[in-house]
């Protein structure tokens, strides 16, 4: 007998998305490769690993199949390995987790991914660090790819995310505080630790990855030096309840990443 090929999760390591594919494998205890080409690299590899249908990451190869998308991934991961569900059993909760997931995908995930580079594309150290955190280690510390790297990130980041302008990181900035005060309510509905029904799910999972380049857990890829604007925006947060929330669903369910932990360190 054959055994099947180990899965390759091709991923953005500091990616909210990639985080939600990573730790949907890991609840799972896959053993799977994660591969992270250069940054730029992810939208041709994208198309070509999925045939032209995504040109971002995370996409996932498993059993014969390229899956783009995180929502798709965690329905694929569902079907090919049942074991440590993310979908609630009854029926109804399952649809209230999926419509959660959904939400939170289409409302958050673009708008705080968004505003997070609006600030760091300004930051010329922080840029400088987060384009070294996104190149493979073996190509760091070769002086033409750090060049290359510093006058591509900027340029790259605005076209990529479509960041630079003011009005559209104060629309970012609203989408985000929106989303917490969603959160908040549909925590206070559920009245548990849970979104949905008494154990984590597909819907936990989803929007603590989503909210991650806010609260920056320890158990997440590490963000260690964030612009002052970004650290601003979120200091009033902290002590709000669905920020805590998100804090106690690393810290509990989250466990070990599969990916090692991409520093955001000071580059002098």
């Amino acid at each position: 007998m054959i055994d099947a090929p180990k899965p390759v999760l091709w991923h953005i390591p500091i990616s909210h998305y990639s985080e939600k594919a990573r730790w949907a494998l890991d609840w799972k205890g896959i053993d799977y490769e994660a591969r992270a080409p250069m940054p730029g690299a992810h939208i041709p590899v994208a198309l070509w690993l999925t045939r032209g249908k995504y040109k971002t990451f995370p996409v996932l190869e498993l059993d014969g199949r390229a899956i783009g998308d995180s929502t798709a991934i965690i329905a694929a991961l569902e079907a090919a390995h049942p074991e440590r569900p993310l979908y609630p059993s009854d029926p109804a909760d399952r649809s209230r987790a999926l419509e959660i997931e959904e939400w939170f995908d289409e409302n958050l995930g673009p708008d705080i991914r968004l505003l997070a580079w609006h600030e760091i594309r300004k930051d010329v150290k922080v840029l400088a660090a987060a384009s070294r955190t996104l190149t493979p280690p073996g190509l760091r510390d070769r002086p033409m790819v750090e060049a290359i790297g510093k006058r591509f990130g900027s340029a790259y980041v605005q076209l990529r995310f479509r960041v630079g302008s003011d009005e559209s990181a104060a629309r970012a900035r609203d989408a985000v505080l929106a989303a917490l005060s969603r959160l908040e309510d549909e925590l206070e509905s559920s009245g548990g630790e849970f979104l949905v029904g008494d154990r984590f799910s597909v819907a936990d999972l989803s929007v603590a990855s989503l909210m991650y380049p806010l609260v920056n857990p320890p158990e997440g890829p590490a963000l260690e030096s964030l612009p002052p604007a970004f650290e601003a925006f979120r200091d009033p947060l902290v002590e709000r309840p669905g920020y805590r929330w998100v804090e106690r669903m690393f810290a509990r369910h989250r466990g070990r990443s599969g990916v090692e932990a991409q520093p955001l360190g000071q580059v002098e």
